[in-house]
């Protein structure tokens, strides 16, 4: 028997990049894109490579393309390291597993290194089968700091537990990442939200954008060990904006609610440089009037339009650019 399992792209609609500093923030599932894994018992123990793992190309020019998406390691990492972590964990809390060999194949939709977490969905859906396979149930708000500690811990990336929270619960999560809870137990607050109406939201990403985000968050990291009042100030006002976020949503406040997504895009200018090719997203979009802020690291951005003809405008205004705008898909239907 096959197991099969999905997560999905996810996009920060207030508060980001607030989850790895003890703050607040709202995110929402993409149900337009996902990651899938595949598991099946078999003789032997077997990760099958899929793109970014092969070593076969058209010609040089695809073998740089695909290199400048995958960089040199691929999602192969991601399997090893998420099955090892699996392990670790049941080993730690006396979880016996069965002696079985399987094999394991996964494959993403989720645009590579545009700030729509792909490599988390691939961890999360990968941790959901071998959940299946192995007949355990790991704790919900566990699960967000397993799939985190794959890449942080094993292998010594830059990351955060936004990204890992909306996955697994899907749908639109209020978090609170208060720093006593997280001292003392390891995860926040995870608040599934369901406004009586959903936001007229969007989603733009650039297809050819690929960057590594890693060092820029590693240096707003260190920054603010180090207390440094800009970026403590900048986190502070980030969880007032995922609250008054929160209210706005509830109420089916969207006026409230845009304005709210493009002054939390102007703190983080405050605190992070833009790179040009990423801001001439967000220009573009405000041109059109509608509001506009990252989904994530950059690459890609998310925010509210008022009706059709709005939302046509900004398709047009994003095609200019080369880039492809959506209307996500939250809930499943």
């Amino acid at each position: 028997m096959i197991i099969t399992a999905h997560a999905h792209a996810r996009a920060g609609l207030v508060g980001n990049p607030s989850d790895g500093y003890f703050g607040k923030t709202i995110s929402f599932i993409i149900r337009n894109f996902r990651a899938t894994v595949r598991l099946w018992e078999s003789p032997h123990f077997e990760i099958l490579p899929t793109h970014g793992d092969l070593a076969k190309f058209d010609s040089v020019g695809a073998f740089l393309k695909d290199q400048r998406f995958h960089g040199y390691y691929g999602g192969m990492r991601l399997i090893k390291a998420g099955i090892k972590r699996f392990f670790d964990y049941c080993r730690e809390h006396d979880i016996e597993l069965s002696d079985r060999s399987f094999t394991v194949g996964y494959k993403t939709e989720i645009p590579r290194l545009v700030g729509l977490s792909s490599n988390s969905a691939i961890v999360t859906a990968l941790l959901r089968v071998l959940m299946n396979f192995y007949d355990i149930d790991i704790p919900q708000h566990d699960l967000p700091t397993l799939c985190l500690s794959v890449e942080k811990e094993e292998l010594g990336l830059s990351a955060g537990l936004m990204d890992r929270v909306i996955q697994t619960y899907e749908g639109i999560v209020y978090m609170d990442f208060d720093r006593k809870l997280m001292e003392q137990r390891g995860y926040g607050v995870y608040e599934p939200l369901t406004p009586a109406k959903l936001p007229p939201l969007y989603v733009a990403y650039d297809p050819e954008r690929s960057v590594v985000t890693d060092i820029s968050h590693r240096n707003l990291q260190s920054l603010f060990n180090r207390n440094d009042p800009a970026v403590v100030g900048a986190m502070h006002r980030f969880a007032e904006l995922a609250d008054r976020g929160k209210s706005a949503l509830m109420d089916g406040d969207w006026e409230t609610l845009g304005r709210i997504m493009d002054e939390n895009f102007d703190l983080r200018k405050t605190i992070m440089a833009i790179p040009p090719e990423n801001l001439r997203m967000i220009e573009a979009a405000r041109a059109t009037g509608v509001s506009a802020k990252f989904a994530g690291s950059g690459g890609a951005i998310c925010g509210l339009y008022h009706d059709g003809r709005q939302y046509q405008q900004l398709s047009d205004a994003m095609a200019a650019l080369r880039c492809v705008a959506i209307r996500p898909i939250i809930f499943e239907p």
